[in-house]
């Protein structure tokens, strides 16, 4: 596997964790929501967003460069 494979491959197993870390801060059941509990979920909110931004800016600027 390439080094630009597995930034890709990075980039969206990161998004998959924010997501995760979201959910978990937000819905799950059972999960009391104290002040680091959502902090936690807002920065999983905020890496779920920008995130995808960056594999997408990553993906246009390695398509320009020689393999």
């Amino acid at each position: 596997m390439s080094l630009r494979a597995f930034h890709l491959v990075f980039v969206t197993l990161a998004t998959l964790f924010c997501v995760f870390l979201a959910l978990w801060a937000f819905w799950w059941p059972g999960v009391e929501r104290g002040t680091a509990v959502k902090l936690f979920g807002a920065c999983g909110v905020l890496g779920a967003v920008v995130l995808p931004v960056y594999g997408v800016c990553f993906y246009r600027k390695l398509k320009n460069l020689p393999r």
